[in-house]
């Protein structure tokens, strides 16, 4: 689902973005016998799959097992609500299809989400209780597994703090549904739900059908309140950790698996494991990218580049690779070999040739976008790409529901499991300014753990519920001075002595001066500190903090760029501010002598303002940027004539420095430095 348009910048990275978690069933089209839970059903010569959950169901053990031998055997076709939303259709009616009316064949892979069990996508209705909608993803769940191919659910969650949907990014949400979070309890609400609706999904011999969760993706970006800039990279791993650990540990669901899925990085593996949980509680490596349309040729090469190495690290890791989300950002692509192209360029990489499946996003008809080309229709022509599309369903490198009998039901065996111990709280790169906070370990199978704080004695922590243990950190006035700290903690496990750490920066609770955004001198020297305070949006870029190119103080910010796919790149720090008594933003700047453009915007009273600035020049000085020159975004058609007045200034949420390519003359890569960003 394409994202909200801020700017002509975030309009190219949320088009590429969409919004989905994917859960993933494999249907059989003969009859199956019954598949208990557990590894009761394998011989001693089946195959080991090593899962997340070494309790997984017989069918889930083979639907893992059959998605590792489908690798560089063709790729299967997914989409979105494939049986509940069309252009071709308005019944819903568990047969009704886009794909099938164009190729006579239903996709392999049918995604749903979660905003099924809010109502706000079908099956599910806003007229439902509750209940109806957790029956009505269930329904959704067992038609498509019947239909003869895999499911996927995708989780757009609603912001729980503040009402908002997923794209409410206000409310530090992340850190508030952690275990001990004042809104812990309504977020293991949802994951109930989720539970309820996936775990109740079974085949006619009651087997219960294995399904794919892609909780939180595209994370790398900004546009979700789970998004970077939002929450931080420790942040996140827990609460990935936590939502695996409490379906699978609390829940007793056994027919998950689960699937990491960052946006596009440029092939940097550093990047896309920033945020990676463990393989512990990762079982598919997913990946997301949407074609703009601006440079069709350009995508494809970095979406092969992408693969390419996600297939790399799924093969180091024995984990599945999948193209979890792909299609078209705009409504009209030039090229009328658009899909057979894209399966041409990963068939033509012999590692990323080793994607299992692609899923494109939902037809959700009306004036919606078409990610699946439909026939005539209606008053509706057939869509451009429908010829393309049929030539891609022939292609014997795709593969569609029809394509997938045999081998589902694959008698495989678990392999043993491994205890796994992890800090839960504090997070590492966490920010502590109180006198004193809990530490919490998960360690479900631990008799004993303690923790310490750097060479400091070991405390005790006690045994809690659902698996953890907790203990108060009371910390010593000497510490609160914005030092970096390495919390540890150790878990007794079987007569053997499990360990996890953190780095936490112990820091004084004065606020900054009025105004300030950053003077880069509260993250104790620690680059790591720096990238959790800024999120990261189009083409690679990295933070580092400066001890030579500054304005003042022991540090200022290098801010370097490449550019890629996009031709833009941008660094965005959320913000809760009350600007009403500044009148221009302040900033001390030293460019990088190019004519690439800069350009800062500013989110205020839910309107995007930008204004460009120079780059070109190196020296190093104060770039002052009046509000009264801020004017919309070019994405703000609803807010054309809106003023960044004081009513606006009243709420600064967000504050995004973008760096724009200049034109092909331009150097493609480059490093600014800042210092002193601050309204005033």
């Amino acid at each position: 689902m394409p994202a909200r348009t801020l700017s002509r910048r975030t309009a190219l990275v949320i088009g590429f973005l969409s919004l989905t978690v994917v859960a993933t069933t494999m249907a059989l089209l003969t009859t199956a016998p019954s598949q208990s839970p557990g590894r009761t059903t394998a011989t001693p010569d089946a195959p080991v799959v090593d899962l997340v959950d070494a309790d997984a169901t017989a069918a889930t053990r083979a639907l893992f097992h059959r998605l590792e031998r489908q690798q560089g055997r063709g790729v299967l076709f997914g989409h979105q609500h494939d049986l509940t939303h069309g252009f071709t259709f308005t019944e819903v009616t568990g047969t009704n299809s886009d794909t099938l009316a164009a190729v006579g064949d239903y996709p392999a892979v049918f995604g749903w989400d979660t905003l099924i069990l809010d109502g706000q996508e079908r099956p599910g209705s806003p007229e439902n209780s509750p209940q109806q909608n957790v029956e009505a993803l269930t329904w959704a769940i067992e038609q498509a597994d019947a239909r003869g191919g895999l499911n996927t659910l995708s989780a757009h969650l609603p912001n729980i703090v503040t009402g908002g949907d997923f794209y409410d990014t206000s409310g530090d949400v992340v850190r508030r549904i952690l275990p001990g979070g004042d809104r812990h309890a309504e977020y293991t609400a949802i994951l109930d739900r989720v539970a309820d609706a996936v775990g109740g999904a079974t085949r006619a011999d009651g087997t219960a059908i294995p399904v794919v969760f892609r909780p939180f993706h595209e994370n790398n970006g900004g546009w979700f309140w789970w998004g970077a800039g939002h929450t931080s990279a420790g942040e996140f791993v827990e609460i990935f950790r936590f939502t695996v650990e409490y379906l699978r540990d609390v829940r007793d669901v056994h027919n998950l698996l689960y699937a990491y899925s960052p946006n596009t990085v440029g092939g940097d593996r550093e990047a896309y494991l920033a945020t990676y949980p463990g393989d512990e509680f990762v079982d598919v490596l997913g990946y997301d990218a949407y074609d703009d349309g601006a440079a069709s040729g350009e995508w494809r090469r970095t979406v092969v580049q992408d693969l390419a190495m996600v297939a790399e690290l799924a093969d180091e890791r024995g984990k599945i690779p999948a193209l979890t989300e792909f299609g078209p950002a705009v409504d009209d692509l030039a090229d009328p070999a658009w899909f057979t192209r894209l399966l041409s360029a990963i068939d033509s990489d012999p590692l990323a040739r080793r994607t299992t499946y692609m899923l494109t996003w939902a037809n959700f008809g009306g004036a919606g976008r078409v990610y699946v080309p439909h026939p005539a229709v209606d008053s509706r022509a057939a869509h451009p790409l429908l010829a393309d599309f049929r030539a891609f369903h022939d292609d014997p490198r795709s593969v569609f529901a029809a394509e997938l009998t045999g081998a589902a039901d694959a008698r495989t065996r678990a392999a043993p499991h491994e205890p796994v111990v992890h800090l839960v709280t504090p997070t590492d790169r966490a920010r502590v300014s109180t006198a004193e906070t809990t530490v919490r370990v998960s360690a479900r199978e631990a008799s004993a753990v303690v923790y310490r704080v750097d060479d400091g004695p070991p405390q005790p922590l006690s045994r809690a519920e659902n698996g953890l243990w907790t203990g108060t950190w009371e910390i010593e006035d000497e510490l609160r001075a914005d030092r970096l700290v390495t919390l540890t903690i150790t878990a007794e496990v079987g007569g053997s002595e499990l360990t996890d750490t953190a780095h936490v920066l112990v820091a004084d609770a004065e606020p900054p001066a009025p105004g300030t955004v950053d003077d880069f001198e509260s993250y104790a020297g620690d680059d790591g500190m720096l990238a959790e305070a800024f999120g990261h949006q189009g083409d690679p870029n990295t933070l580092a903090l400066s001890t030579d190119r500054r304005s003042g103080g022991e540090f200022g910010l290098a801010y370097t760029y490449r550019f890629d796919a996009l031709s833009f790149t941008g660094v965005s720090r959320r913000l809760d501010a009350d600007w009403r008594g500044f009148s221009e933003l302040c900033m001390w700047l030293a460019g990088d002598g190019s004519q690439n453009t800069g350009t800062v915007q500013l989110i205020a009273g839910g309107v995007a303002f930008e204004q460009e600035f120079s780059l070109a020049d190196t020296t190093g000085s104060d770039v002052v940027l009046p509000f009264a020159g801020f004017s919309p975004a070019p994405g703000e058609s609803e807010h054309a004539d809106a003023a960044l007045d004081a009513d606006r200034l009243g709420t600064v949420t967000a504050m995004t420095i973008f760096v724009f390519r200049g034109g092909d003359q331009q150097p493609a890569n480059g490093t600014i430095h800042l210092d002193d960003v601050r309204a005033r």
